[in-house]
């Protein structure tokens, strides 16, 4: 993934993350990742600033030619009455074209899916991290939480030694 370009003023966009898929990283292989933009209508901007969206369950799927994002809540805008879109509705990603082939002929291999990991915003942009992954067997699980748990030992025990 490229460097992001400078801003209109030389310096780099600011980013501040909204939520992380911690699921995704347990339950998937995360094999390569991509940013894209999400196509949001009215109020979905404000609420997502507002830190009211989930995607715990959400999944990327190709679809005449596109990917868009299924299972992604945003919870509806406080201030936006009867403006508010629904807030399961299928949301499209804006991905460059040739990534957009790249991703379709992974996703034709056996086992890999495409999941968001995590929602920021890039300057006053929204932007979707989605990863090309293959699932975890559940042995994998336990090993890789039995890793983390070894990890945090060491590094408690280092934290005693003077």
């Amino acid at each position: 993934m490229p460097a992001p370009s400078p801003g209109p003023h030389g310096k780099q966009p600011a980013v501040r993350v909204v939520t992380v898929n911690r699921r995704a990283y347990h339950d998937y292989h995360i094999l390569e990742t991509y940013e894209a933009g999400i196509a949001l209508k009215g109020t979905e901007v404000k609420a997502i600033r507002e830190g009211r969206i989930t995607i715990r369950d959400a999944y990327a799927h190709p679809e005449r030619g596109e990917i868009w994002l299924y299972n992604c809540h945003i919870a509806p805008y406080s201030k936006g009455g009867p403006h508010n879109p629904p807030p399961t509705r299928p949301r499209k990603l804006l991905l460059h074209r040739e990534e957009i082939g790249e991703i379709i002929g992974a996703l034709s291999r056996r086992g890999m899916t495409l999941v968001p990991l995590k929602v920021y915003f890039k300057g006053r942009l929204a932007k979707v991290e989605v990863g090309l992954a293959k699932g975890k067997r559940q042995y994998e699980k336990r090993e890789a939480l039995r890793e983390r748990e070894a990890r945090e030992e060491i590094a408690r025990y280092r934290k005693r030694l003077p």
